[in-house]
């Protein structure tokens, strides 16, 4: 008994040891909210907690990410969508909550919904053909998302059976429902192989997303498809006194960028001990100290070029093509399929799709462009909207984001696309003094 008892207070003591220590400031930082997490260092925990973050859509305005051996300590600078701190209480707790729990890693489930993946090659109408198929098989897609990027598209959905309410389950109709929609994806001339399957759904919606475009190799660029002139700067160096690989992103700033680029390089095995991450008018600048899983930094020019490539993909896959629509109205049964036939007959073509169902209602977005991906006439938009409906389908912006626009001295020196590299000990110096660990002596 006394054996036993020692070894629960160690597991104990192990736990607050190891469980993260969250702190969120509204005081040290005039413009936006502060949070810092402080925690044992462990492969995925930095995505975990800007997980948290995005998942709320706050605005990450900067972040300083600092591990020393076994520890981390991050730092991040955020606002809501309207360049605001962050004042609701329950807020507040709900992320330092969330954060603490993000260390056991949390699972998302598939709510009673049986999930479906879908990946193949994209075309004018697709969406159209893969929401006709479902309702034709009586399924009903409660929530879904859709990206397209360099021709191809991916698509994680949620259904229902329509008569019963229940998940789908009979391996039958599995079956039927995964030959069906495979024959639709694969098309005419797909030359790589389409792809659906029913999943388990335990992995985050939007982090699934980037492994199934990067599992189908969507980075590889399409020469018919030239990258435009805002695409992301994305450059790696190796600082071989230290044993890093260095890698810095420039583009222009969105919500939920960050998420998408330590998501790629968390599951290509990178991890990152090193960042500060700054964002100065509508532009972005991200930059990473990273080593493969094992310690040793990138170790080729193949594999270099094949960082790059990635990171550019992950930057470009959430970025929003077309004029936004949001449709809200009463669910009914073929409401989708109905919806994007309508798009398709009008030659509107779908580049990205939020779908989500609560309680009767359905709240769904849509990125729109014209067949050959360019911005779609507004008489054409009107047109669309008259024939399903000038209240339930709306013209929506994208929330701005708010820029803080005075520049910051200790910012000026994170490098950018060929920059010279800092010195790891004027790296960690400027992060420890914006973790309020040091004084600056300047």
């Amino acid at each position: 008994m006394e054996w036993s008892a020692c070894l629960d207070e160690y597991e104990k003591l192990v736990i607050r040891m190891t469980t993260p220590r969250v702190v969120i400031d509204n005081a040290v930082c005039p413009k936006a909210t502060v949070v810092k997490v402080d925690s044992a260092r462990k492969h995925g925990i930095l995505l975990e907690a800007v997980q948290v973050l995005t998942d709320l859509n706050l605005s990450i305005k900067k972040a300083y990410i600092s591990s020393d051996g076994r520890w981390f300590m991050d730092v991040f600078h955020v606002t809501d969508l309207n360049g605001n701190k962050l004042t609701d209480k329950s807020v507040i707790n709900y992320i330092e909550q969330s954060l603490v729990t993000s260390h056991y890693g949390r699972k998302i489930g598939s709510n009673g919904l049986t999930a479906l993946e879908l990946t193949g090659t994209d075309r004018v109408g697709l969406l159209s053909e893969v929401f006709a198929v479902l309702a034709d098989l009586q399924c009903n897609v409660v929530d879904a998302k859709v990206w397209t990027h360099n021709g191809r598209i991916a698509s994680l959905m949620f259904v229902k059976d329509c008569n019963s309410g229940s998940p789908i389950e009979d391996t039958q109709q599995i079956d039927r429902i995964e030959a069906r929609l495979r024959n639709v994806l694969k098309g005419d001339n797909d030359i790589r192989s389409a792809k659906t399957m029913v999943s388990m759904a335990v992995t985050h919606t939007e982090r699934r997303l980037h492994q199934m475009m990067f599992a189908d190799r969507d980075y590889e660029r399409n020469p018919i498809l030239q990258p435009s002139g805002d695409s992301p700067v994305v450059t790696v160096q190796n600082w071989v006194e230290r044993g890093y690989s260095v890698v810095n992103v420039q583009c222009r700033d969105r919500t939920k960028l960050l998420f998408d680029v330590v998501c790629t390089l968390t599951d290509m095995e990178y991890i990152v001990f090193h960042a500060t991450i700054k964002t100065s008018g509508d532009r972005a600048y991200l930059e990473f100290y990273i080593r493969h899983t094992d310690g040793t930094p990138i170790s080729s020019e193949p594999e270099r070029q094949r960082v790059i490539q990635c990171l550019q993909a992950a930057v470009e896959r959430r970025a929003s093509e077309g004029v936004r629509l949001e449709l809200c109205t009463l669910d009914r049964q073929c409401l989708l399929a109905d919806v994007t036939r309508t798009f398709r007959e009008n030659g509107l073509n779908v580049t990205r799709a939020e779908i989500s169902t609560t309680r009767d209602m359905a709240l769904n977005v849509f990125y729109v462009t014209d067949a050959i991906g360019n911005a779609a006439d507004p008489k054409l938009i009107e047109s669309v909207r008259q024939k399903i409906g000038m209240s339930s389908l709306k013209v929506k912006e994208l929330p701005p984001l708010v820029y803080h626009q005075e520049a910051e001295r200790e910012d000026q020196t994170a490098g950018v696309a060929g920059t010279v590299l800092l010195s790891l000990g004027s790296l960690v110096k400027r992060n420890l003094y914006h973790l309020g660990l040091i004084r600056s002596h300047s």
